[in-house]
């Protein structure tokens, strides 16, 4: 029972999450925001839980913020705050970072945001609208409409109406209400189409409205009049931008990614731009006084358009984009680990930059041969998605470094990453039969040949220089029965592996393409993978279980058993040391080669699906089934000793997070009983120690210079004459009594009030503190005090100040209790030598007070001894280590 609950305790991972490539965007409309301070445009995307705030400028990202509980549903901002709808929930975001409100009060989820001055407006999917209190996060104003008749599908604010809002419903009708009295001020029957946007124009009164049935109308709400409609033929009007630089353009946006440009002068179309984003485009947005429009949508994209075409076309200026579907399958590019090759099932070829995000390449979709023929659509001219791909960078400046298997074909396509292109090659076996599939291929160290294994059990070899074909392997051109399931070859190009699914690896020679020999497996190979430095060849069986051959003596070293699903990807560290294995038990495991133990497990969300480790170890990249970045985990063994030990069969692996999905913490109020038990540092953390005060060195160190310091800071011109004082000065009730000034007579002279004054609180204070023996209260009132303060407050101890000779005897014992207690050491001293400095005259003439300061000056040298001791060792040490010859 020990053993069991040992392991299943919660164990710290090899690997801990670092952060997320490639997540720009989703089907959330964008919102824009303007920085007064920094002059800038920023635009705010939602990425799941959390959001990412670019700049317009470069599109390089500016914070993440925290997460939230569930997905954003919308996005709204203003000048200062930036607001999210999570479910039920809305969050005010400040610094695009930190929650500093949560408004809660909607029963269905929020669809809706719109900020409006100290206000924000938001609706529902049950029919509510609520005004919300920005700063106190109260309930301003709840209206309820019925979904069946109004379904209120989009919120404006019309410019220059004030307290007024515009709602547009899903069965065509619009209404205008002032939420300050919460009165329908006008309805509007509409134009028999469900209304998805509405979008004020840079005309007074002008607003835009787009309907699910593609028409556009230009409508002016003060006397309910359509100026001019347009009709788009992509289906529903996703989002609507008017241009505010010049030219009267209103752009409209369509699900099928395509975006039309309208000339509201001309009423008719100016131009198109299709295929701007791969998905719907989620919103589209004009800067204010430029030519320039962001828009953003569901393939993870964002992208800035510029109008500086002839015709008034526009052309992408910059973009951040990622995969529009999962990627399939990662691998680190390159010998430095600073950059990842993705591809996924959106059929694109992209590489990320874990240094930043400019250095990312987008190798963009693989074009068919016949794509110089006319009548062929976008979808028909773009490629399968890849399913394996190798590169090589050792010839890349020269030829094509990177070829690819398709889904579904039997042609292989070479890729050139310096250009970002695909290359000029299709490798094609000849004469070969057309119902087979390239399925596994490798690119050998130098760079120059490319082995390509197909379902028929071919297995050919390219020159990647000219695209020719240089043999294949096996007899009667098969080197497997079935599948070739994996292909490999070693450094010195003297071996070929291939693996099949006839449950078989064999071994080639590279040149001859001979088979030497040939090893029988416990199942079919699903994958394969070689460490080519160290000579051991993974591969991952159906069965769930790993077995690593070693490639010089061709027989099986170790085998692994403990996965529960399809082992989907594998990667060996720089060393050869570590195996890491992921599968689709959602598990990420690193096995010991030397030990042959499972040495670190956890669980992730999402079930993994591909994974590669950086060549120098740093950083471990990873690939989620229905997520669309690519993760990386820091290897924590580089960074300090990590105490790896074999882990047990019945291990339970402990759940990780995600990179870049932070948990959310729940809200927890502190009680008064944590709040007492809440830790708090000593004030002295041992009586043999001296402990400084904390207040500034100008509070005690000019206190034997005042007189300098009066005479540096003495005013050019002569002082002017104060105002003649009352007869009678005001006074406050009470029984000590004290001074009022009018306001009149504010530069009345403080001489004649100075002299009239009783005993000042310090002395009282001092006068208790000296009976008692606490002197806590008077050491406040004198930290609080500033040089010149404290000067006027130690002169008037002596009687001729209004003290007594009992205060000169109560002050040396307060001194006396400083150097006992260790505190304020530097206090004491600077006091005490003010004191001197001024009644030495009077205490050498008191037996009983010079008694006193004999006493304080044994104690003074008692603890001078033990730190001029301290001082010159360390003084000493110091010495000698800058002058002594090491």
């Amino acid at each position: 029972t020990a053993n069991m609950s040992a392991n299943k305790q919660t164990r710290h991972s090899l690997f801990s999450g670092f952060r997320v490539l490639g997540l720009y965007s989703n089907h959330v409309p964008h919102a824009l925001r303007y920085h007064l301070k920094h002059r800038e445009f920023y635009v705010v995307t939602a990425a799941g839980r959390s959001f990412h705030t670019f700049n317009v400028n470069r599109l390089g990202i500016v914070a993440v913020s925290n997460c939230m509980s569930n997905d954003i549903t919308c996005l709204a901002a203003d000048r200062m705050l930036v607001f999210a709808a999570s479910g039920r929930l809305i969050s005010a975001f400040a610094r695009n970072k930190e929650v500093v409100m949560r408004y809660h009060g909607h029963q269905q989820d929020v669809r809706l945001l719109l900020p409006l001055g100290d206000q924000l407006i938001s609706a529902d999917s049950g029919g509510d609208v609520i005004v919300w209190d920005v700063q106190g996060g109260d309930i301003y104003l709840r209206l309820h409409f019925d979904p069946n008749t109004f379904y209120v599908s989009a919120m404006m604010h019309p410019s220059t109406y004030l307290n007024k809002v515009l709602l547009g419903s899903s069965q065509g009708a619009l209404q205008l209400w002032n939420i300050k009295t919460s009165k329908l001020l006008f309805t509007f029957k509409g134009w028999l189409a469900g209304i998805t946007v509405l979008q004020q124009s840079p005309a007074v009164d002008v607003v835009g409205v787009g309907t699910a049935t593609g028409r556009i109308i230009i409508h002016n709400i003060r006397l309910d009049e359509t100026l001019m409609s347009f009709m788009q033929d992509w289906g529903p009007v996703t989002s609507l931008a008017f241009r505010t630089d010049g030219p009267p353009v209103v752009a409209s946006s369509s699900p099928q990614g395509h975006i039309a440009f309208w000339d509201l002068e001309r009423r008719q179309l100016v131009t198109q731009q299709r295929h701007a984003h791969r998905t719907a485009v989620a919103a589209a947005t004009f800067l204010q006084g430029e030519p320039l429009l962001v828009t953003n949508g569901a393939d993870n994209a964002i992208k800035v358009w510029i109008f500086d075409q002839e015709g008034g076309g526009a052309r992408l200026l910059r973009s951040r984009q990622g995969h529009s579907a999962p990627p399939t399958t990662i691998r680190h590019h390159g010998n430095d680990g600073k950059n990842i090759l993705s591809a996924g099932q959106d059929g694109t070829l992209q590489s990320f930059s874990t240094v930043h995000e400019r250095f990312n390449k987008n190798l963009g979709h693989g074009g068919k041969e016949q794509k110089k023929k006319k009548g062929l659509t976008y979808k028909e001219l773009c490629l399968p998605a890849i399913i394996s791909f190798s590169s090589a960078v050792a010839r890349q400046s020269d030829w094509d470094g990177i070829v690819a298997c398709h889904r579904g074909r039997q042609a292989t396509t070479t890729w050139n990453y310096q250009r970002c292109t695909m290359g000029a090659h299709h490798l094609q076996p000849p004469g070969g039969r057309r119902d087979s599939v390239a399925t596994a291929v490798d690119i050998t160290s130098c760079g120059n040949f490319a082995v390509i294994g197909s379902s028929c059990g071919r297995v050919d070899i390219y020159n990647l220089q000219s695209g020719l074909h240089r043999g294949c392997y096996g007899d009667e051109e098969k080197a497997h029965s079935s599948v070739v399931r994996g292909v490999a070859t070693d450094t010195l190009n003297q071996l070929t592996l291939t693996a099949g699914f006839d449950w078989l690896l064999k071994f080639w020679r590279f040149k001859t393409k001979k088979q030497e020999e040939q090893l029988k497996l416990s199942s079919a190979p699903a994958s394969m993978m070689l460490h080519r430095d160290s000579g051991m060849l993974a591969l991952a069986l159906d069965d769930f279980t790993v077995v690593v051959v070693d490639i010089e003596t061709r027989r099986i070293v170790r085998k692994f058993a403990g996965h529960h699903g399809n082992i989907n990807d594998m990667t060996f560290t720089p060393d050869g040391r570590w195996l890491v294995t992921v599968a689709m038990d959602c598990t990420i495991r690193t096995w010991d080669l030397p030990s042959g133990c499972l040495v670190d497990c956890f669980l992730v969300a999402m079930a993994p699906v591909g994974v590669s480790l950086s060549p120098t170890g740093d950083f471990l990249a990873t690939a989620h089934i229905d997520s669309l970045g690519v993760y990386l985990w820091t290897n924590k063994s580089l960074c300090g000793p990590v105490g790896l030990r074999p882990l047990p069969a019945d291990y339970q692996p402990a759940v990780e997070t995600l990179p870049g999905v932070m948990p959310v913490e729940p809200e927890q109020e502190v009680t008064s009983e944590e709040a007492d038990n809440a830790y708090q540092s000593a004030e002295q953390l041992g009586t043999e120690l001296v402990t400084l005060s904390l207040l500034p060195e100008s509070r005690w160190t000019s206190l034997l210079n005042l007189d300098a310091v009066k005479k540096r800071n003495k005013p050019a011109a002569p002082p002017v004459a104060p105002p003649t004082a009352p007869f009678f000065l005001p006074t406050l009730p009470g029984l000590t009594p004290r001074f009022s000034l009018p306001a009149a007579t504010e530069g009345q002279s403080k001489m004649l009030i100075g002299s009239l004054l009783q005993t000042s609180e310090f002395c009282s204070v001092l006068e208790e503190a000296g009976r008692s023996g606490s002197f806590d209260r008077p050491l406040r009132l004198l930290k609080d005090c500033g040089p010149a303060a404290l000067s006027v407050e130690l002169t008037c101890l002596t009687s001729e100040g209004g003290g007594a000779n009992s205060l000169l005897l109560a002050f040396i014992h307060m001194i006396d209790c400083m150097l006992a207690s260790g505190r304020d050491f530097d206090l004491a001293h600077a006091y005490l030598a003010l004191f001197l400095r001024l009644h030495l005259r009077s205490l050498s003439q008191d037996a009983v007070t010079m008694a006193a300061l004999l006493r304080l000056s044994g104690r003074l040298e008692v603890v001078w001894a033990e730190l001029r001791a301290s001082f010159d060792q360390s003084l000493c040490l110091l010495s000698y280590t800058k002058s002594a010859l090491l």
